[in-house]
Order: structure tokens, then C-alpha cells, then sequence
């Protein structure tokens, strides 16, 4: 059998038992490295959920703010720190710089600002918000609690 398309001279031999649409090329081998491909694709996509899954992540304490500026400013001398109301950051004054760490994500991230800038911010609704200059992390948040003034009495950390 011959196929030829309208206003061309060459012509496509088709073999007479050709069924485009049938099962007789599927083999064990095919059916078995499809299955294998589905459950792959399947593990990888429960690997991806169970990726973005939150651990808790524990409220900042003394020691946690000492190895997160160890860390990420360790040229940084701790002059003062005050910790938020729900303890999910804190404000640590070194020298005059204002180091912030505070939760993004499952985790704490640290920036730095002017001191000046820290204590000038006015409380809105019991928090203090910062606007940062980082894409990553772009707003600063701190819970001071009811009737907290800021800025507060900072206490010393050791």
C-alpha cells in the first residue's frame, strides 16, 4: 500500500499490517519501564512535599542569639539585646549598628541597620516593622507586647 501526498511525485510504503492505534508493539519491557518511570516520578514527587514541610523552629534565647551573631557577624561585639514579646526575634544593639534577627521561613536570618534607624521606628498594632533593602527578607517584624515603650530597657546579654 502506498500513501502520496496531494501535488507530490515521492510515495510512503505502508506495510499492510500497520495499526496505528493498536497494542501490538506493546511489549512486557515497555509496560515495565513505564510502571518503573510512574512510580520514580512518583517517589520524587513525594519527596518534594514532604521537602517543604516546616520544622518547628524554637524561640531565640541567649545562647541562640550568641551563635547566630558568632555566625554571621563575628566581628560584632553584643552590646545590648532585647528579645521580642513572642520570642521569635530579637534586636541586638553593637556599637552603633542595629543587628536584627528575626524568623523568615522555617528559620532566623540576621541584617543589619544603623542604630539610630532601630530606635526611631514607631510601634504599629504592638509591633515594630522594619523595611529592608534585601530582597530575600524585605520586612522586619517584632512583637513588643501591650504597653511595651520602645525603645526598651535593653538587657546585657553575657
Amino acid at each position: 500500500m502506498q500513501w502520496r501526498a496531494p501535488g507530490s511525485e515521492r510515495a510512503i510504503l505502508l506495510d499492510e499490517g500497520f495499526d496505528p492505534v493498536g497494542l501490538s508493539d506493546v511489549t512486557l519491557a515497555f509496560l515495565l519501564q513505564t510502571g518503573a518511570s510512574v512510580v520514580a516520578i512518583a517517589l520524587l514527587v513525594a519527596l518534594a512535599a514532604w521537602a517543604k514541610i516546616a520544622r518547628p523552629t524554637p524561640p531565640l534565647d541567649e545562647a541562640a542569639v550568641v551563635d547566630l551573631l558568632a555566625f554571621e557577624f563575628p566581628d560584632a561585639p553584643i552590646d545590648a539585646v532585647w528579645f521580642a514579646a513572642d520570642r521569635r526575634g530579637a534586636i541586638v544593639r553593637s556599637a552603633s549598628q542595629a543587628l536584627l534577627i528575626y524568623r523568615a521561613g522555617d528559620g532566623y536570618v540576621t541584617r543589619s541597620m544603623p542604630w539610630s534607624d532601630a530606635v526611631s521606628a514607631a510601634p504599629e498594632d504592638g509591633a515594630l516593622a522594619f523595611r529592608l533593602a534585601d530582597v530575600g527578607a524585605p520586612r522586619a517584624s517584632f512583637v513588643i507586647g501591650d504597653g511595651a515603650a520602645w525603645p526598651p530597657a535593653l538587657e546585657a546579654v553575657a
